[in-house]
């Protein structure tokens, strides 16, 4: 219970599910908060697959590499503003009321998707479903933080996680679904607004977060709340532990002025726990992740794999992983604590990126040949190989970097034989087909490339359980109760700033230095992140949210992260 310390020794697992028999209560304000995590996972999932068939119907798409991020990464803009405006909303309108409003505008975004006629008018619709992504992904966790028992709030914040995933996997299911329905990637896209209004019905249902009233001074609306969350020996310890806690904090309000980012990082306990949360939402984007779920499609393909729909089946089984990593996530996070996961998972996600910078590389230095022979037996050679002055020297690689007119097709008796360099357009591509050949033209047929599916698989299973899901419940649960709507607004802004960053670059950098070096940076960074867990991120399993407060005021660095630090096996002790 949140007024008294709980050893997380037992798994939360088990404890969570038994609560689906003795207070199903509690799941049902988990699960509905946390559809706003299947928004954010679809739409992340979605757009990977629905790319490949918008590039097909707006051809300013398919030849501009800068459109094609732009319709990824204006979500990711909208995502920004959505995250910065709703931590204020959070604090000032409450949990519910935030979640409802980014339904709304999910639910428009969506709409203007489905229905747009050009470039332009998709990207504004990516902007209203960023809006409503950005709100969500800080108030869902916050909300089922908030309204969550102590023994499972990280299981039930995993939730939140869990939902992300299973999105991107639902995502990937309607992308392979709609492929050969007519409008494609309008279905795709506009399938999104269903769990939006699904969203809506559920939380119009359900009451605001306790914690929130009680700052409010509806006391008796949070008491009656935490009366129906917690079993009747535990509820009036709970009531007491916030009442105290929001007494405190109001106290210190009113001796003090407004909120501001200068007073907030004057703030020891709040400067502490925003390098902790925010420094956990940047490195979450920048080892790579929504690089590879954005681009997981693509990402196939330059692997050597030519079909969309080949490429859409293999996402599938990377996104699959995903949503089972978030379980595992649900398992351990409170069983094995926040800290060591995100050690284990970086230092797996390091592993996959070796793999991943390995394979590619052979990818691109060891392509088929393009064969003169082969190329005039089409009547559409690309220009820039016919001025070449050094047709002889040129392989499948080169021949797509030449140009984005520019088109591979294989060998007919095997596609790792010389082919044909070739002009790319629609015709091309249906000649190169109708002779049973492959086409490619963002990557190059290869005897490695499955390899480079296992990488991403490894990748996956690794990144889900750790940094994936860890970065939420630590923001949901460490910081103050007055600056927690404004800190998990900034630390989501992070997220999403770091987001666009690299979704807005990576398809520029591979087509830059060549994708094996993208990921050879993802390394980098990985191994930066490995070391900033271990220096500045606290353990915060099973620790009481009022608790963990006292923990950031007296914690002092704890290198050795498999141990819990004294500071806090002191603050549960005084707890038991």
């Amino acid at each position: 219970m949140e007024g008294g310390g709980v050893e997380a020794d037992i798994s939360a697992f088990r404890e969570c599910l038994s609560l689906s028999w003795k207070n199903p209560y509690v799941l049902r304000l988990a699960f509905a908060a946390g559809i706003g995590g299947l928004l954010f996972g679809y739409d992340t999932g979605v757009i990977s697959g629905a790319l490949l068939y918008i590039r097909d119907d707006f051809k300013d798409v398919d030849q501009k590499t800068w459109l094609q991020e732009a319709i990824v990464s204006m979500a990711l803009a909208g995502a920004i503003i959505g995250a910065a405006i709703g931590g204020w909303i959070n604090d000032r309108f409450g949990r519910r009321k935030a979640i409802l409003l980014a339904d709304t505008l999910f639910f428009i975004g969506s709409v203007i998707m489905a229905s747009s006629t050009n470039s332009s008018i998709l990207i504004i619709g990516r902007v209203f479903v960023g809006f409503g992504v950005g709100m969500a992904s800080m108030a869902s966790p916050l909300y089922i933080s908030e309204a969550s028992p102590t023994r499972v709030r990280g299981a039930l914040v995993s939730l939140n996680g869990f939902l992300i995933t299973g999105g991107q996997f639902l995502s990937y299911l309607i992308n392979l679904a709609f492929t050969k329905v007519p409008g494609t990637w309008r279905w795709m896209l506009g399938v999104a607004a269903a769990p939006a209004l699904i969203q809506i019905t559920l939380m119009i249902m359900l009451p605001e977060s306790p914690r929130w009233l009680f700052r409010k001074g509806r006391e008796e609306e949070g008491e009656a709340i935490l009366r129906k969350i917690y079993p009747p020996h535990e509820v009036e310890a709970e009531i007491n532990a916030v009442r105290e806690s929001v007494e405190f904090e109001m106290k210190e309000a009113e001796a003090s002025d407004k909120a501001s980012i200068i007073k907030l990082l004057k703030t020891k306990t709040v400067r502490r726990g925003l390098y902790a949360g925010m420094g956990l939402q940047i490195f979450q984007q920048f080892v790579g992740i929504n690089t590879v779920m954005y681009y997981s499609p693509t990402i196939v393909q330059l692997a050597g794999f030519a079909s969309n729909k080949t490429a859409l089946l293999l996402s599938l089984i990377t996104s699959g992983l995903n949503a089972f990593g978030s379980i595992l996530s649900i398992y351990f996070i409170d069983k094995t604590g926040r800290k060591k996961l995100l050690l284990f998972s970086l230092s797996g996600v390091i592993v996959s990126l070796v793999v991943l910078t390995v394979v590619f590389h052979e990818t691109t230095t060891h392509s088929p040949m393009v064969s003169s022979v082969e190329t005039s037996h089409f009547n559409n050679t690309c220009p820039d190989y016919s001025a070449a002055l050094n047709p002889g020297d040129w392989d499948c690689m080169k021949c797509l970097k030449a140009s984005a007119d520019c088109g591979f097709c294989a060998s007919g008796t095997s596609k790792l034989l010389p082919g044909a360099c070739l002009k790319s357009n629609d015709t091309t591509k249906n000649q190169c087909q109708k002779e049973h050949r492959l086409w490619y033209t963002r990557g190059c047929p290869s005897k490695t490339g499955w390899v480079a599916i296992i990488g991403l698989g490894l990748y996956i299973i690794f990144f889900s359980p750790g940094m994936g899901t860890v970065p939420w419940v630590v923001n949901s649960e460490i910081y103050p109760l007055r600056y927690r709507g404004i800190c998990g607004g900034m630390a989501s802004t992070s997220n999403w700033v770091s987001n666009l960053i690299v979704a807005q670059s990576f398809l520029s950098l591979t087509q830059a230095i060549g994708t094996s070096w993208t990921f050879m940076i993802f390394i980098f960074i990985t191994m930066a992140a490995i070391i900033f867990v271990i220096i500045f991120v606290p353990e915060t399993k099973g620790l009481p949210i009022e608790e963990v407060e006292k923990m950031l005021e007296k914690r002092s660095l704890n290198f050795k992260f498999w141990q819990r630090s004294s500071k806090s096996e002191e603050v549960l002790n005084q707890k038991s």
